[in-house]
Formats: C-alpha cells, structure tokens, sequence
C-alpha cells in the first residue's frame, strides 16, 4: 500500500486518482501507525513552506516520516519536494525535513514570469529509478515560484528556466521528489509514478 500524507497542505486527491488509475493499492493516512504499515509513501504538497512545516508539526508525523524515509520508498512532491531539504526560505527561514542536503529559495532570475507555471521539458543528468522508460523529449508541469539548490549528484533531471532548476531529485537510496506535478502531466507523469509504485 502506498500512503499518502494528509496534513492539510496537499494537492492529495488528484495523486489519489492517478495512482487509483495506475491501479496501486494506496490510502490517504494522517496517522504514524498507517504510514509505518505503508510499503511506500508520498507526500503531496502545495501552499507555503512554513506553513506546510507547522502543519506536519503539529500533525505529530515529523519523526516518522523521517524514520520511514530512511528504510521504504518516499516520494515529495511539489511543495512536499520542497519540504524534504534542510530549509526554506519562503517569508522566512524555516527547517525542513532534512531527508536532502539543500535548500530552498525564490526563483530570483530577471525578466521570468513567476510563478514558474506549465510545461517544460526534463533534462536528465543523473540516473534514477523513476526515470526509466523517460525518453529525451519528455515534458512535465509545474507550478511554482521556489527552488531547490543542492548539489548536483541529487538532481536526476532537471529543466531550465532561466537556469538550471531541480526537476527530480534523489539521495540515492529511497528519496524522491519532483517539483513538477506527475499527476497532472499526462503519460510521461503517468510513467514516473508507475516506476515509484513498482519499487515496492
């Protein structure tokens, strides 16, 4: 079973359906005991990283979600990518969940359109598992005005606007996140998330 965390901060019931469509047995959970009893979890994310933070505070999930993450295939995404670094810098500094090395901070470039909103195509740099079966020409969708800085051996793909921002990221052993929305960018997302539930 693939669980899916609902602290209050995520886009939950559109990764819900794509993995219903996939035909992965998964649950929304906002209970320790579920998300230890998961083969696998993912944590949708969409809002403000502070807030995200405080509301897994206060969900009582912090420690096992980082104990979990350690040992069964975890997979963040969007904010909930953003929010598996060490910190971020959305209003203010705030700890993350430090599953990644790295931070999080505005797009800052000149003359960019923020947020970073549709399509963009994947640029792969390092293999990764939720990249097979990925050709060169894929696209995914974003949506979102922060991002990732960390070292390159992490990022598994990434796409360009106005730089090099982290696509995909990975620490190499059960940590994924995606900035994009594999839910919502058809087939090649489709694909991406059939590789995550195929780890199990």
């Amino acid at each position: 079973m693939i669980a899916i965390v609902d602290y209050g901060a995520g886009n939950i019931f559109s990764v819900k359906n794509a993995l219903d469509y996939l035909g992965f047995e998964n649950e929304l959970v906002s209970d320790t005991n579920k998300i230890k009893s998961a083969d696998a979890v993912i944590l949708p994310g969409v809002g403000a990283f502070p807030a995200a933070m405080n509301m897994l505070e206060k969900s009582g999930l912090i420690d096992t979600i980082k104990k979990e993450a350690e040992k069964k295939p975890f997979l963040g995404i969007c904010l909930g990518m953003q929010l598996i670094f060490e910190k971020g810098y959305e209003f203010e500094e705030c700890n993350g969940l430090g599953l990644i090395n790295g931070s999080v901070r505005k797009i800052e470039e000149k003359d960019l359109v923020i947020p970073h909103m549709g399509w963009n195509k994947l640029e792969k740099l390092n293999n990764c598992p939720l990249l097979e079966n990925i050709g060169n020409d894929e696209y995914v969708y974003f949506v979102h005005s922060y991002k990732a800085h960390c070292n390159d051996k992490n990022i598994s793909a990434y796409c360009e606007y106005g730089g090099r921002v982290p696509a995909l990221v990975y620490d190499g052993k059960y940590v994924y996140g995606a900035q994009f929305h594999p839910e919502k960018s058809g087939e090649t997302g489709l694909k991406i998330l059939r590789n995550f539930g195929g780890l199990i």
